[in-house]
């Protein structure tokens, strides 16, 4: 380890010697080779964290570029993961980066995780926010989970002894918007990723007060912060929505596909029916009370809608399936 590299962060009393090798010793994983993914990745490797994880299933694009400098024209086509692999060990050849080119879900989300310290979220997904909230819950493990949008977002510390992010968050919106929709500002996604870098730091480094429990929100078009400590939130165990993985659908369960047949022409899933979003919530429905009720659309979120409106007219046993672009 190259003590000139870290020089100027290891006179912080805050790091010293012993930091810079805890640093060296750590493992993160950081699911999101975008955006926000970009700003993580970068502040870590130079920090020096020995080994990280990426994982992202996604392609350089190049209307990526604006936000994510860590990809050159060159990089348009590749995997974010591959790219970002050669640009990162570029900037610190001390560290270790292993990639996955997967798209993280409740049927791999286990493996991903495994040794990992800390896990940074810079997906911008709600379905994956909630695996990796119920997954590292389970296992004990700090989640350092962030979303932004246009000019505004959030970062916080979940999990690892703290209240976990359904615990904050124990409802999705009704609608989720999309960068390419609301359009988004890359000095936005930068300074936010920043600080997803910031809190995993503290934490790896063991600062006290710990950063866990404490939310963090951003204005950058009026420069407003805010922020409060959840360390009191309560834990919702009943009537929890869960993610379940494609392959995790069975025969005996009902599918419903709110997709259109526009935006889905086949459903994965042989005998989905096919009911939009505004029918359920509208009309009652009528199922078989024994079978479990699986709500499929791409974010997640449409299910998530469904699924509450057939827990409210009694069906207790569902089950959501986000597809994913």
């Amino acid at each position: 380890m190259s003590s000139e590299r870290y020089a100027r962060q290891m006179v912080l009393p805050e790091v010293g010697s012993a930091g810079q090798e805890r640093l060296a010793a750590a493992a993160v994983v950081v699911v999101g080779a975008g955006g926000l993914g970009n700003a993580v990745l970068q502040y870590l490797v130079a920090a020096g964290v020995g080994r990280l994880i990426a994982v992202d299933h996604d392609r350089v694009d190049e209307s990526n570029l604006h936000r994510q400098p860590l990809y050159r024209m060159s990089d348009v086509g590749r995997l974010k993961v591959d790219a970002a692999r050669e640009a990162l060990l570029a900037i610190n050849p001390e560290v270790r980066i292993d990639v996955r080119a997967e798209r993280l879900g409740p049927g791999n989300v286990a493996a991903l995780l495994e040794g990992a310290d800390v896990v940074v979220d810079a997906a911008d997904s709600f379905a994956v926010t909630y695996v990796l909230s119920d997954a590292c819950r389970e296992r004990g493990v700090p989640l350092v989970s962030a979303s932004v949008l246009g000019l505004s977002g959030y970062v916080g510390a979940f999990c690892g002894g703290a209240p976990s992010y359904r615990a904050v968050f124990p409802e999705l919106p009704r609608a989720a918007g999309s960068c390419a929709e609301a359009g988004v500002l890359g000095t936005a996604v930068g300074v936010i990723g920043a600080l997803e870098a910031h809190l995993t730091l503290a934490l790896l480094l063991g600062w006290e007060p710990t950063v866990l429990g404490r939310l963090i929100s951003l204005d950058l078009r009026t420069l407003h912060l805010a922020g409060f400590s959840f360390a009191g939130a309560q834990e919702a165990e009943e009537g929890a929505l869960a993610f379940i993985a494609p392959s995790d659908v069975s025969q005996a369960d009902i599918v419903i596909d709110l997709r259109s047949t526009s935006e889905a022409p086949v459903s994965p899933f042989p005998g989905a029916l096919r009911i939009g979003i505004e029918a359920l919530e509208r009309e009652p429905q009528r199922f078989p009370s024994e079978s479990r009720l699986v709500f499929c659309c791409r974010s997640g979120v449409r299910a998530w809608r469904a699924a509450r409106a057939l827990q409210k007219q009694g069906h207790k046993n569902v089950a959501l399936v986000a597809m994913g672009e």
